[in-house]
């Protein structure tokens, strides 16, 4: 049993050293990528912040959702953080399953690269409709004669930089007309749906993501229209910026021994190639077996034998 134990954890350590000098190389060609879509959301969080300083509390406005769900109350807000907790963690983990599993699909820095573009795309949208339009914010804090409504002027830019993380994040007003919520949930599900294997665990999250939806407008985080918003407009930002990016390689089909090669490298090849060919070094051997012809066709070796044996019969 002990040896088994160890055999298998010799076995496992391989595996993640590979799959660690894999996702380096990888991290190397896209590190680019991945900095500026964390960029990114550190100015959606920015842009959230600066809104609230814009926001004036004012009577929560006529909603079909509010009217259909009961209302969760202020002390069971905390429900729908944990199923979006819950949606976040579990996609982070699945992401990084190729370290450890045997039958992998995803390389986890060129999944990450395409998430973040979702994200951006999805946010840059989010930003322009707030900015756009403030209304008053329908959560409790939000609400008239609460102190979390309105913002004082800052006092310095720092203030504004920083944010106020985690409580300026989860005590924001003003960053209406779209779901932030909603964009992580669909993006991570979208994702999950094209590249995960298990079709219950795709069945499953989609179910979670309309209990998702419901739970913020009973929670009265926002108003249903953002939840709305934040489902068609997020899966057409994904289907459209999936259809201009490359295609990841598939590792279920034995691809995952070859990192997908840079641009530079494939020039490299085609050039070394095409100097073979021309060399007459290139092709496959077989090819520089002598032909012989006969009544006009090229033949190989063994049927030219059967050809000649047929014409002296005849």
């Amino acid at each position: 049993m002990t040896l088994y134990i160890g055999r298998e954890a010799s076995k496992l350590w391989k595996r993640i050293c590979a799959e660690i000098t894999t996702e380096i190389n990888l991290l190397a060609e896209n590190w680019r990528y991945i900095l500026a879509g964390l960029i990114c959301q550190y100015i959606h969080g920015l842009a959230a912040r600066g809104v609230h300083y814009l926001h004036r509390p004012g009577p929560t406005l006529q909603d079909v959702g509010f009217f259909l769900l009961p209302e969760l109350g202020r002390d069971k807000a905390y429900i729908s953080e944990t199923v979006f907790t819950f949606v976040f963690a579990s996609f982070v983990l699945w992401t990084f399953h190729p370290f450890i599993l045997k039958t992998k699909k995803i390389y986890t820095v060129l999944v990450w690269c395409r998430v973040l573009a979702f994200l951006v795309a999805s946010q840059i949208l989010r930003i322009i409709t707030f900015y756009s339009t403030q209304l008053p914010g329908p959560n409790y804090h939000c609400r008239e004669g609460s102190k979390l409504a309105r913002l004082p002027h800052p006092h310095s830019a720092a203030e504004v930089l920083l944010i106020n993380f985690p409580r300026g994040v989860l005590y924001g007003c003003g960053d209406l007309i779209f779901s932030s919520h909603m964009i992580f949930t669909l993006v991570f599900v979208l994702t999950y749906q094209k590249y995960g294997t298990k079709r219950f665990i795709k069945q499953f999250a989609w179910l979670i993501a309309v209990v998702q939806s419901f739970l913020i407008v009973a929670s009265r985080k926002h108003y249903t229209v953002d939840v709305v918003v934040a489902w068609y407009t997020v899966n057409l930002v994904v289907f459209f910026i999936d259809k201009k990016l490359p295609e990841l390689p598939d590792r279920t089909s034995g691809s995952s021994l070859f990192l997908p090669v840079s641009t530079k490298e494939k020039d490299a090849r085609s050039k070394e190639e095409n100097h073979k060919l021309l060399n007459g070094n290139g092709g496959d051997p077989a090819d520089w077996r002598p032909r012989t012809q006969v009544n006009g066709k090229i033949m190989e070796d063994g049927n030219a034998v059967l050809a000649d044996n047929a014409m002296n019969g005849a």
